[in-house]
């Protein structure tokens, strides 16, 4: 089995993951190209992050084979984690330490130059707008605080590829606001980004959607594709998709929190509402 799209940032080909007989992931299938934005949309349980956790090298598939800028995931599994950031759906950060030291620990696991490392703490700080309490102990962070400093900390060492695993849960809607615009700065970038998710909203503001439910992608396309191709009824949205696809429906967002989020809209200030 060898990679179909040579090109593509990230590749899964048929990937599946099993503990004992319970399947978290079946013949999950699709390519990323570079520069995308791509969310997996999908409710609580359905295979999301698992499959974030095949590509990202922390678990390993039962089946299929996936890449990630032309690197195995499993007998390339070193390469795979320089080429990468990631924003872990459940808090990553030591919060006996400062801001600062969270970040140099991180420089240090990635390689950055000890006469580098200073700049480059110094530079995530300010991206995150952390500079002022820069050594402050993250016990003391807001929760949106938090997250920009882990969104600082996952692109300190300049990866290709970023990982999003629900980024925005729990946070009020400040804290949503203030992220999607460092999010949308990466995409400005042309930074290729996947993103789980089980908001809408965000779903709706990706260049693509791969909706998953039960461990099995249900379909694939941009957001107003899908839209064309399953709705059956005028007037229909990728809510009335997923929800006729997988028959659950999504958590519901207040008209603040649909309006912050579409702040972050395509490339080039398009937006998709």
């Amino acid at each position: 089995m060898t990679p179909t799209t040579p090109s593509a940032a990230i590749e899964a080909i048929e990937i599946g993951r099993r503990y004992g007989n319970v399947v978290a992931a079946e013949s999950v299938s699709f390519a990323v190209a570079r520069g995308e934005f791509f969310a997996l949309l999908g409710p609580n349980g359905a295979g999301k992050s698992t499959v974030m956790h095949i590509l990202t090298t922390l678990v390993a598939p039962t089946s299929g084979q996936a890449t990630v800028m032309g690197h195995d995931v499993v007998t390339e599994a070193k390469a795979v984690r320089r080429e990468l950031g990631m924003v872990f759906q459940d808090p990553a950060l030591d919060e006996r330490l400062t801001a600062a030291e969270n970040l140099e620990i991180h420089a240090v696991l990635y390689g950055i130059a000890r006469r580098d490392r200073r700049q480059a703490v110094d530079e995530a700080l300010t991206w995150a707008s952390l500079t002022e309490v820069g050594k402050r102990r993250v016990r003391a962070f807001s929760g949106g605080m938090k997250r920009r400093l882990e969104l600082a900390r996952a692109i300190m060492h300049k990866p290709r590829v970023l990982f999003l695993d629900e980024p925005t849960l729990g946070l009020d809607p400040q804290g949503r606001r203030n992220l999607w615009e460092r999010i949308g700065a990466l995409r400005e970038n042309g930074m290729t980004v996947l993103m789980t998710t089980h908001y809408m909203p965000e779903a709706e503001a990706c260049d693509r959607v791969g909706i998953i439910d039960k461990g099995k992608l249900v379909a694939i396309g941009p957001p107003a594709e899908l839209v064309a191709k399953h709705a059956t009824t005028p007037g229909a949205t990728l809510e009335d998709v997923f929800i006729r696809m997988t028959g659950h429906a999504l958590r519901t967002e207040s008209a603040t929190a649909r309006e912050m989020t579409v702040s972050f809209g395509k490339r080039g200030g398009e937006h998709t509402r």
